[in-house]
């Protein structure tokens, strides 16, 4: 496979999981760097040893260096659909965080434009990658656990608890397009889909606990306007019900998701916190028991991206049509907790949000 040359855009917490991706693997290497803070820029050049040449302030001089293969964009949400278009317009491959977007119209730009000029992409929803989550899929598929009647998850962190975290773009719609529903959700939405299939219709409750924060600048405190939990209550396609629940203030967990499905023939639990594990019971069992999970289940974003890339890709990742539903979904739930009533997924339903 070809050694591809790739370019960071976006030095904040993400791009660390970025970078160790590409330094991990035999098939690429970190080619550039971007990022719009020049302090920052240059000490991560420093340390992965980014000649100043190929250290970029704007993402655009980036795009234009043709030896440039791809980029990941890990980058604050509300430069994910600008950076992404532009990659598009330079025949640049590229990984794109989540969301895809601030919202739905913009999401459906760049689907338009990727229908118009196919590239080659993925949308980074990191947990496709967890062995329990594809072995699950595999599972369900089969017909396993017979219909899915019920799924039940959980999305939770604690870190929003302390007060004295200033107002970060996560804590800012204009930055982020919405809270912990769309830092954490889309996530578990995006999993429900993977392993279940199209949810139609939602409603939900959301609300924010801390109020107010301190500004980044010191001078005084800003307002937080979005969300510090969701509550979402789902109908899958086929009839199915559903529920999720994410939080940034329940005490005590670190970055911990589990999520229940139950079938006519058994059932499935997948959790993770430290590690990502699967529980089944089936006919003949009398209580739920761990299983074993195939070797051949694991799988590496970061190493998913560059087989995509070389032509090996295995079809599970994610794309722009996976994360423009995903963002529809997105502002159905928004406008759901507004007008505090069932909103079905359509287009028109989100655009009017």
């Amino acid at each position: 496979m070809k050694k591809l040359k790739i370019g960071v855009i976006g030095l904040g917490g993400i791009a660390n999981f970025h970078i160790e991706g590409i330094l991990a693997s035999e098939h690429a290497e970190i080619w550039s760097i971007c990022d719009c803070n020049e302090e920052a820029l240059l000490a991560k050049g420093n340390e992965l040893g980014i000649p100043l040449e190929r250290q970029y302030v704007n993402h655009l001089d980036m795009l234009k260096q043709s030896e440039l293969d791809a980029v990941t964009i890990g980058t604050p949400n509300s430069n994910h659909f600008q950076i992404a278009y532009d990659a598009i317009i330079h025949r640049k491959p590229f990984a794109l965080e989540k969301p895809i977007a601030l919202d739905a119209r913009e999401a459906a730009i760049l689907r338009q434009e990727l229908a118009n000029h196919p590239i080659p992409h993925m949308v980074c929803f990191t947990y496709r990658y967890k062995t329990a989550i594809r072995y699950a899929k595999q599972l369900i598929e089969q017909g396993t656990l017979g219909k899915i009647n019920h799924v039940y998850s959980q999305y939770l962190q604690s870190w929003g608890i302390n007060e004295e975290i200033p107002l970060l773009w996560r804590f800012r719609k204009d930055l982020s397009g919405s809270g912990a529903l769309g830092d954490l959700g889309s996530h578990i939405l995006d999993l429900k889909r993977f392993l279940i299939g199209e949810t139609v219709k939602v409603i939900a409750d959301a609300g924010t606990i801390v109020k107010e924060r301190d500004n980044l600048n010191g001078e005084g405190k800003g307002e937080v306007d979005v969300d510090d939990f969701c509550h979402v209550l789902a109908r899958f396609e086929d009839g199915g019900s559903s529920t999720m629940n994410i939080s940034r203030f329940a005490f005590g967990r670190g970055n911990y998701q589990r999520i229940e499905i139950y079938g006519t023939q058994g059932a499935l639990i997948y959790n993770l916190e430290e590690e990502d594990s699967l529980e089944i019971k089936l006919g003949e069992d009398k209580q739920f028991r761990k299983i074993d999970i195939p070797n051949s289940f694991a799988a590496n974003q970061m190493q998913s991206f560059f087989n995509l890339l070389n032509g090996k890709q295995d079809g599970l990742d994610a794309t722009i049509e996976d994360g423009y539903i995903n963002q529809l979904t997105l502002d159905s739930i928004l406008l759901s907790t507004q007008e505090e009533r069932w909103i079905t997924i359509t287009q028109e339903a989100s655009n009017n949000g």
